[in-house]
């Protein structure tokens, strides 16, 4: 099952477990019961405190549960944990054979005082680069919290359940048998879901802070990079951000990352925030920005309200929020988001295999969103409102190739169709001939491009009609000591090394205006 250097590696990690765990396995005649057997038997071979034994105590089989012999500490998986979730499977081994959950202290607190019973299901695909953290996240705090439970499990081994439970959309999760969320999350905001109190004693712990020399709010490339060229001066630096990552999060393949043939997104965002980290620049994730208020005099402070109430002060500011999907606006859009409506085709795409499907946009995102469901979904229609697709013409060429795939052009769509609890269909525009159309899918991929995560910056700072942050060659906006950088601003071309180019000039931008202004704060011990 496990080629040799897994192996290896695996062992090598088993070599942490201190305390005696058993994987419980309840399996049927399929050949997924037979590889997860396979699996298990390879796991239980290479540390004499992992013991293997199948006990068909589950209705869901193919499945297992990792449990700490003698207690009530154990985790589910319903699934033959590979891909993207072999980094959950080990970590699950680990952390339920007594190796330490890597959390904040304060956040592992709340999830130990948690009073009550929480039963989590969370539905997952293999190809969901989403999904993981999710399930990490629910697994470790099944393993600090023993009256938490979670089970993981694979949509695609389980299709009868998902379709069951009408799920269109993964990382899907259910509490106590109620959706409870659909998306990447955090342990952080899953603890928040359930910790009421956490909003208000975190907006008082945030409140209290001493003020910056350089805030950067937002913490996907440009902020990361703007953070680092400040904290590298010696100057107090901090990171607000909604999640650190910011869309590098929801990104795949990157390819064109200068001087790295190949990487994921996860996998640099977790790089970024540790590259960051090393210059101790205090990072304050899943904090959204509400309202900047420039100061009152030159040279004076910089605040940033968040909506959990907190205020932050600075002696300089660095916007870098970042872009969002871009919505296609239209009847039926909002009710259908995660019952057919998506944006993911990596995420979502396992739960439409064999049916029909649309993608909205002719761009590089669109055409190659259509070209990886292909191999997955009975039949790919794109959209596209121009006249003609605007991907290169390599991919137009593979797209053009696929025999299950139509090319609308010149069509808008104008709603989407649904049963009241699933997408069944769209209607376009055909707009050189006036007609308007009915085209039967189960999915709807959006791929319509970007929109800047501005909108509380309104009557701050000058924005472009896109609204983008104006900024000039230096990254300064229209209001003294507050610089932008990245997605957010008029800067031409949207890529991850652009943002980290356009980072560090904010980053030095701020250092020189702050440099020229007034004395900077205390400087962060060596």
């Amino acid at each position: 099952m496990l080629d040799d250097a897994t192996t290896a590696q695996l062992k090598s990690y088993l070599e942490n477990v201190t305390m005696p765990i058993e994987l419980v396995a309840s399996l049927d005649d399929s050949p997924k019961s037979a590889e997860l057997a396979e699996l298990l038997e390879e796991t239980a071979a290479l540390s004499d405190k992992v013991a293997y034994r199948r006990a068909d105590d589950d209705a869901r089989r193919p499945s297992f549960a990792i449990t700490r012999v003698g207690t009530d500490v154990s985790v589910r998986f319903a699934a033959l944990p590979m891909g993207h979730e072999f980094t959950s499977y080990v970590l699950a081994l680990l952390q339920v054979g007594g190796h330490p959950v890597k959390v904040d202290e304060d956040v592992r607190e709340q999830i130990a005082s948690l009073d009550g019973d929480f039963h989590f299901v969370t539905y997952m695909s293999l190809s969901c680069q989403n999904c993981p953290d999710v399930v990490q996240a629910l697994n470790a705090m099944s393993v600090i919290n023993p009256r938490i439970t979670h089970v993981a499990i694979d949509g695609a081994l389980f299709q009868e359940e998902i379709d069951a439970r009408q799920i269109l959309a993964v990382p899907t999760v259910y509490l106590n048998d109620a959706v409870f969320e659909s998306g990447r999350m955090s342990i952080e905001q899953i603890v928040a879901r359930l910790d009421t109190g956490a909003q208000a004693k975190a907006a008082a712990r945030l409140s209290e802070k001493e003020p910056f020399d350089v805030l950067v709010v937002g913490g996907g490339p440009a902020g990361a990079a703007s953070a680092i060229y400040a904290a590298r001066k010696g100057i107090r630096t901090g990171i607000a951000a909604e999640r650190f990552g910011g869309q590098v999060l929801d990104t795949m393949a990157i390819e064109n990352f200068i001087s790295v043939q190949y990487t994921e997104g996860p996998a640099l965002a977790t790089a970024l925030e540790q590259h960051v980290l090393e210059y101790g620049v205090d990072v304050m994730n899943l904090q959204r920005a509400s309202r900047l208020i420039p100061a009152t005099e030159p040279g004076g402070m910089v605040q940033v309200e968040l909506e959990n109430g907190a205020v932050l002060s600075s002696r300089s500011v660095i916007l870098s929020t970042g872009a969002r999907w871009r919505n296609m606006n239209v009847p039926g859009e909002d009710e259908y988001r995660n019952k057919g409506v998506t944006y993911c085709p990596h995420c979502d795409g396992p739960l439409f295999k064999g049916k029909r499907v649309a993608v909205i946009g002719g761009g590089n995102s669109g055409v190659e969103a259509a070209i990886d469901l292909a191999g997955i979904v009975g039949h790919v229609t794109l959209i596209e409102f121009d006249s003609q697709l605007r991907a290169d013409e390599v991919l137009q060429r593979k797209l053009r190739s696929l025999p299950n795939v139509d090319i609308l052009v010149s069509a808008l769509t104008t709603e989407v169709i649904g049963d009241g609890s699933k997408v069944t269909g769209l209607t376009y525009n055909n707009h050189p001939a006036g007609t308007t159309n009915v085209l039967d899918v189960d999915g709807i991929f959006v791929q319509i491009g970007l929109l800047p995560n501005t909108e509380w910056l309104e009557g701050s700072v000058e924005l472009s009609p896109r609204g983008e942050i104006v900024i000039d060659d230096r990254g300064q906006t229209s209001v003294p000591g507050v610089f932008a950088a990245g997605d957010a601003t008029t800067v031409p071309f949207k890529q991850i090394v652009i943002s980290m180019g356009a980072g560090a000039t904010a980053g030095l931008s701020a250092f020189d205006y702050l440099i020229r202004t007034s004395a900077p704060a205390e400087a962060v011990p060596a």
